[in-house]
């Protein structure tokens, strides 16, 4: 409930990232920010957590994002973990969604793999340096260190839910 979404991401989304109307995990096919503020609220408890990744060239684009693939296991693992401890999860990561070498949106066509598809924090309006200021985490830890970040809510199922 303490999540709240921010128009200035948005803004930020829609005029300097590239992904922005092109991918399922990216504004606008996320939805309103309303919506995804009230979805955020709907989960009563997260985990916030990061890793952290060393590249040789912090400017290098591809070398920096080839280090997120190693933060998203550890956020699938994350998620696994709670699934099958019977919650039911929403999982919010890094950037924009990659599994599919083109995505099916705007195209009219569903999500390929919608429960492996996680997105953005900054797609759902959340600001991670705010969160993690106000969980005491660091943010930035300089040098040609990368700090990701995932956002995993969860709560308990419906018992007559069996999915």
């Amino acid at each position: 409930a303490e999540i709240s979404a921010v128009d200035r991401v948005r803004t930020v989304c829609e005029e300097e990232c590239q992904r922005y109307g092109t991918t399922w995990a990216c504004p606008p096919a996320v939805g309103e920010l309303d919506e995804c503020e009230r979805k955020i609220r709907s989960y009563p408890e997260g985990i916030l957590f990061s890793s952290v990744s060393e590249v040789e060239d912090i400017l290098n684009m591809d070398a920096l994002l080839a280090t997120r693939q190693d933060h998203e296991k550890l956020t699938d693992l994350v998620g696994g973990y709670l699934k099958k401890e019977g919650y039911e999860i929403f999982i919010l990561s890094t950037e924009s969604c990659d599994i599919c070498e083109s995505c099916t949106y705007p195209q009219g066509k569903p999500c390929r793999y919608p429960d492996r598809m996680h997105p953005c924090l900054e797609s759902y309006g959340v600001v991670a340096s705010n969160l993690a200021e106000k969980e005491n985490m660091e943010y930035q830890l300089g040098g040609n260190t990368v700090l990701w970040f995932s956002l995993v809510l969860f709560r308990k199922k419906h018992p007559l839910d069996k999915s």
